[in-house]
């Protein structure tokens, strides 16, 4: 995806930690067989070792790595530790699959439909991203494919232990990741759960993005946003003075992206999706309402608020380097238009993927592979569903379902952003996707059967473990 996401939903609603032996728990600590406990089971598989253990009440939860081959089709040359971690509850329960798309968390987390279901968990660090990257790193290795068939793998020698119906689930790259194992191994789940997840098919074609953005929230949100970003490009020589004190203070460098004339504008270019992305319409009244009589400070930390001055320093972008090669490769990234910007004022407009990926990485672009997946989806999608944020950018491109596609969704959470979930659809669809969700993972009641507005969580809200984490990042990242 691209350059407006500078901020990530680390969605990483992952993992819930479990309660040790001796803690009062209800998770089981028994195998199917009444004397193996849980951990022995695990670590009974071939290539499973463990890191951790933590405690959580009601749960136990293991931080462990995975031994999984560098190439799937080349299995022999060569492997790498894959981090993951299990939230069990009770082998009798169903199991939601969680990814982010990015690293793994490995405190205690719970998605919402993990929540839903009452269930298990089992979260994947994706691959390359550390520690899950293999010595030395062939970037070529690091597609679709090879992390869907991560996942198939996975699930392959967990499904002895969980033998229940599973569910996957992720948000935003996340959601991406639960489509795109959907569609390369679609007998393995019982359903799927992708929340704000982009669709970019033709990379070149982001006109949706500019339509979006001209109509988005209230005229008097979007000129306090857009004046502001104007600003700050105007006022380019000294907020870049200030920027470079702020750089030599952090000791903040700029050799991928090329210049800190190149990060300060891609920062600003950031603003205003950054805001719409991870802010709500109520959020604008901290946004300076006369930009061109605000202070230099005060444009500076409105900017730095939002997007963060130090996201494409190198210090922010080395992290997500996965992330820039899968964009500039298969992803797609959008690009959008400034209209309320005059071009003197724009030298690089919205810099490509291949901007903040170290040159001395190969990088081609393959057209076809988001083209597969949305045709996949629109004609075989069975028992998905897709939310998106009303004023959430990333879903300006989303999936759709067509008439080939059986027991599948795409619902919109009124007046959300890139944290859309179930909870914040509509009354009714929030009844709707909370029974299919049950039912897909088998623990529909009868009631809810014959009455899916009747369809609540199994489990109880939990402040800690149902908390989600906003992690400050890029706006280019979905």
């Amino acid at each position: 995806m691209r350059k407006a996401l500078r901020w990530l939903l680390a969605l990483t609603v992952l993992i819930g930690t479990l309660g040790t032996a001796g803690a009062a728990t209800a998770a089981d600590a028994t195998g199917t067989d009444g004397t193996t406990d849980i951990k022995e089971r695990l670590l009974s598989i071939p290539g499973m070792s463990l890191v951790e253990e933590k405690p959580y009440t009601g749960y136990r939860f293991f931080v462990l790595n995975y031994t999984q081959p560098v190439d799937h089709r080349k299995p022999s040359k060569g492997t790498f530790q894959q981090r993951i971690t299990v939230l069990h509850k009770d082998v009798a329960r169903p199991t939601v699959f969680f990814t982010s798309g990015y690293n793994v968390s490995t405190t205690p987390r719970r998605s919402e439909p993990t929540q839903i279901v009452d269930g298990n968990q089992v979260s994947l660090e994706y691959r390359f991203f550390t520690p899950s990257r293999p010595a030395p790193a062939d970037w070529s290795k690091l597609d679709i494919w090879q992390a869907a068939s991560d996942q198939h793998r996975v699930f392959k020698a967990l499904k002895g232990i969980y033998g229940k119906k599973w569910i996957s689930t992720g948000g935003s790259k996340g959601g991406m990741t639960a489509t795109y194992y959907e569609r390369f191994y679609p007998r393995d789940m019982d359903g799927v759960v992708a929340y704000v997840a982009p669709n970019d098919v033709v990379n070149k074609e982001d006109s949706a993005y500019d339509r979006f953005f001209a109509r988005v929230g209230s005229e008097e949100c979007r000129d306090r946003l857009n004046g502001v970003q104007r600003e700050a490009l105007v006022r380019r020589e000294p907020l870049e003075k200030k920027y470079a004190a702020y750089a030599q203070e952090n000791d903040l460098t700029f050799e991928t992206i090329g210049s800190l004339d190149r990060a300060y504008e891609a920062t600003v270019l950031d603003y205003v999706w950054g805001f719409w992305q991870y802010s709500l319409l109520k959020d604008c009244d901290q946004i300076p309402a006369d930009a061109k009589n605000a202070t230099d400070d005060e444009i500076w930390n409105s900017v730095d608020t939002i997007s963060g001055f130090s996201a494409y320093a190198d210090q922010g972008l080395t992290t997500y380097t996965p992330y820039y090669y899968q964009a500039g490769t298969q992803l797609g990234a959008p690009t959008i238009r400034f209209p309320h910007i005059e071009k003197q004022y724009i030298r690089y407009g919205y810099q490509p993927p291949r901007n903040f990926v170290p040159r001395d990485i190969p990088m081609k672009f393959q057209p076809s592979a988001m083209r597969d997946v949305d045709t996949w989806v629109r004609h075989n999608a069975r028992q998905m569903l897709f939310v998106y944020g009303q004023n959430d950018p990333w879903g300006a491109e989303p999936f759709r379902v067509g008439k080939g596609a059986k027991d599948s969704y795409v619902m919109t959470a009124p007046g959300m952003n890139h944290g859309a979930n179930v909870a914040g659809l509509v009354p009714e669809q929030k009844a709707l996707a909370t029974a299919r969700i049950l039912d897909w993972a088998g623990v529909a009641t009868s009631s809810v059967q014959a009455d899916p507005q009747l369809a609540k969580p199994l489990a109880k809200f939990d402040a800690k473990l149902d908390k989600r984490d906003v992690q400050r990042e890029m706006t280019l990242r979905p």
